[in-house]
């Protein structure tokens, strides 16, 4: 399917524009080394789609990827006229796949062959895209050729991203195809990059690389633009002080550099591994020698970010009990939206294990047909199969992180059902689920995350202990019904206290190490609880219970499990900070995952070290049974080590404008906050950069006071300001403080989602100085 285009051109210029598009398209696939591929040759000419909606409503459409190779177009056969062309990009796909792996696709056409079914899932709430092919070889060609493109992509260095992202503005901005940029043509094409100039400023760019004089730039001209237009004056700065007269940065130079700017002690050999990894020119690789191109390309890379790269990976001791670690736990985990009328999903659980959340919930309910179903009980939410849950949960669990996970479950159904929710249980997730101790003995303490890899725990109600032997064979009895529905607030039913349920014993049996008990106080706890009892306090409770002290809740956590989650009232599904309950030792804090946040950005920065496995080691002064430590009223202890932290956030670069207003530039301004103990709590604010997308420049000083680095963490938003109404979200990264890397870094971006910006980053220069 070709775009609409206006002003309609002559058979001759239709050629020349379809020649044009055919090389733009090329040039695109060599870089990203795909030329000739058959696949992506399939998916430029296009073809027709079902697409899936319902039982009903299975319409044809035209999918074509254009020659940028980041946008799909889709339309109907026949384009009505002034009708828009629907589309997505590439950078929208968070996964292709292919068969009936999704909702739609197993309700909807499940009697079409696997084989001509694929699904597109997208990283934002967008609904997932259900679409047959007439084939099962074009759907081939259309799953093996997104593969393709998304894994290519993947592996472009930053620097080659940015070259892409250019030559892609530089080819929409051609409007008439000729390879040649007129005045109004580069206007244009300043404002799609972000950056709005007045006329003297884009007429003098111009004329400067208008080197013929011909009222156009073409060849050598426009690379001169390109390079006017992203060139870097504080790198520039940078490299100017290490290099030497060749205009080159020699081992020793980039030696001295490391130590001195980055505080790395690195050897020569490291500096000259730099080299030979990111030095793009040949012969400056052979001398050992490091031109500006490659010290950019150097401080885009993993070894200039701000994030600790070894933290990338698991680095923390994997062997210590279950309880002494933060675990990423998820509320209502079956919801898409709100908690009154949005729909549950089993792509919920998809989008939240692929998250890193080890402990999903799931509210269980009385189902049609003796089949168990999930959903926010008394509410218009959509219902979906407890079976069907558990078997996304299986297919899933285990792909972003081989750690345990925990089934939270929040049980309103009767004995039969709860019998067929623990025959699911066995008989889908098999070795997977953890029926008995590890080592058939009555356990004394937790099991690692170690020794747990790649197991399944169920959390919930048991009728016994696990060292009180019964021969009863009652298949059920009754249990206080203290659950998390019974403790909610504002609940709209609300149970008597100490009220009672039937529970199925076959269901009883499954949990061990995560039983679920009611929470008298902290001294009953530790008088007649054993560690493997558990409770969940919400929101509200906690806060009333660390008022004044959060000692006796760490101590608490130090034994045993703790779960919170939030209020009733949010019925949006919106989010409380984490960084209360973490402090006071909780490992189970529970959000809605399905809301991007503030609260979910700082949640995601917690769990973004020990290679996103969704478990982090607490500090030490939290896993102590007898500690001190106490968030409220800071003493002297092992948990003070004061230090100074310095950020001067220097430049911003390819800052994406707001998808609802396109036509306008940002003015962006970036804050920079602290989170931690109450003390460490602080925030700084940039002023904003007027109509500057592009490559904005603040070199603005902060400094922060942090007593408690360990619990501390740091979060980096950008913001369109606007003067009369809020700032517009552009971007946000953060991490913890002990991930920081000094020195100068870049800081890659991320969405309202969490998911990489392409080509955005802010740089800055990190400095820590103790106390």
């Amino acid at each position: 399917m070709d775009c609409v285009r206006a002003p309609r051109l002559s058979e001759e210029e239709q050629k020349r524009v379809k020649e044009a598009l055919r090389k733009e398209g090329l040039e695109n696939a060599v870089r990203l080394g795909l030329e000739h591929d058959p696949d992506l040759s399939f998916m430029l000419e296009g073809g027709s789609l079902q697409k899936v909606k319902s039982s009903r409503w299975q319409k044809e459409r035209v999918y074509r990827l254009q020659e940028d190779l980041r946008t799909v177009h889709y339309n109907s056969h026949k384009i009505l006229p002034f009708r828009r062309t629907s589309n997505f990009t590439i950078d929208d796909i968070q996964a292709v796949r292919p068969g009936h792996h999704s909702e739609g696709m197993r309700k909807y056409v499940s009697d079409v062959s696997e084989q001509r079914c694929f699904t597109i899932v997208f990283k934002s709430r967008t609904k997932n895209l259900d679409l047959i092919a007439s084939t099962e070889e074009e759907a081939q060609h259309w799953v093996k050729g997104f593969h393709k493109i998304i894994s290519s992509d993947s592996k472009m260095s930053k620097k080659d991203r940015l070259d892409q992202w250019f030559q892609i503005y530089l080819q929409k901005a051609d409007v008439n195809k000729d390879n040649r940029m007129n005045q109004e043509e580069v206007k244009n094409f300043l404002k799609m990059m972000n950056i709005e100039v007045d006329d003297t400023y884009a007429n003098e760019l111009f004329e400067s690389c208008d080197k013929a004089r011909n009222g156009v730039l073409e060849g050598s001209e426009v690379e001169h633009f390109y390079k006017l237009v992203t060139a870097r004056d504080e790198i520039d700065t940078i490299f100017g002080a290490y290099k030497n007269d060749e205009e080159v940065m020699t081992v020793d130079k980039l030696v001295t550099f490391m130590k001195k700017e980055q505080a790395e002690r690195v050897s020569p050999e490291y500096a000259e591994l730099l080299i030979q990894k990111y030095e793009p020119n040949e012969a400056a690789k052979a001398d050992r020698l490091l031109t500006k191109d490659g010290f950019l390309m150097y401080l885009m890379s993993g070894e200039g970010n701000i994030f600790n790269q070894e933290h990338k990976n698991i680095y923390q001791n994997m062997s210590k009990p279950l309880n002494h670690y933060f675990i990423s736990s998820s509320h209502n985990t079956y919801l898409m939206e709100d908690q009154l009328e949005g729909p549950s999903s089993t792509e919920a659980y998809i989008r939240a294990l692929n998250k890193g959340c080890r402990c999903l919930e799931l509210d269980c309910w009385d189902g049609k047909n003796d089949e168990p179903v999930i959903y926010h009980g008394y509410t218009l939410t959509s219902k979906i199969l407890f079976k069907d849950v558990i078997r996304t949960i299986r297919d899933y669990a285990f792909k972003v992180s081989s750690y345990p996970v925990i089934l939270s479950l929040e049980n309103h159904c009767n004995v039969e059902q709860q019998t067929v929710m623990a025959r699911h249980l066995k008989t889908i997730l098999g070795n997977m689920l953890v029926t008995a101790p590890i080592d058939n003995k009555v356990p004394t303490n937790f099991p690692s995350p170690e020794q747990l890899k790649n197991k399944i725990l169920v959390k919930g109600k048991r009728l016994n202990r696990l060292e009180e032997v019964t021969e009863s064979e009652d298949v059920s009895d009754e249990v206080s019904d203290e659950d998390e529905a019974a403790e909610m607030e504002n609940e709209a039913v609300t149970k008597k206290a100490g009220s009672k349920i039937k529970l199925s014993k076959e269901l009883s049996d499954l949990v061990i190490y995560c039983r679920s008990v009611h929470f008298t106080d902290f001294e009953h706890s530790k008088a007649h609880q054993v560690f493997y009892e558990m409770s969940s306090f919400v929101e509200g409770k906690f806060s009333k219970l660390v008022q004044d002290s959060d000692n006796p809740f760490i101590h608490l956590n130090a034994r045993q499990l703790s779960r919170i989650y939030p209020a009733g009232l949010r019925t949006d599904s919106s989010n409380y900070s984490p960084i209360e309950m973490w402090n006071a030792g909780c490992q189970l804090v529970a959000l809605n995952f399905q809301t991007p946040s503030e609260e979910m950005d700082i949640y995601q920065g917690k769990f973004r070290q020990n290679g996103f496995s969704g478990y982090v080691l607490k500090p030490k002064f939290l896993r102590d049974k007898s500690t001190t430590f106490d968030s409220k009223n800071l003493r002297h202890g092992e948990w003070l080590t004061p230090m100074k932290l310095h950020v001067m956030v220097i430049s911003a670069q390819q800052l994406p404008k707001d998808k609802k207003r396109s036509s306008s530039v940002i003015d962006p301004l970036v804050t920079v906050e602290v989170f931690g103990v109450a003390q460490d709590n602080a925030k700084r604010v940039t002023d904003h950069i007027p109509n500057n997308g592009l490559k904005p420049m603040w070199n603005s000083n902060f400094e922060f006071d942090v007593s408690v680095p360990e619990l501390t963490l740091i979060r980096f938003l950008v913001e369109d300001y606007d003067a009369s109404s809020r700032n517009d979200f552009i971007g946000q990264f953060t991490l913890p403080v002990t991930s920081l890397k000094l020195g100068y870094r870049h800081i890659h971006l991320l969405t309202k989602e969490g998911n990489p910006l392409p080509s955005a980053s802010l740089f800055v220069h990190i400095m820590v100085l103790e106390n």
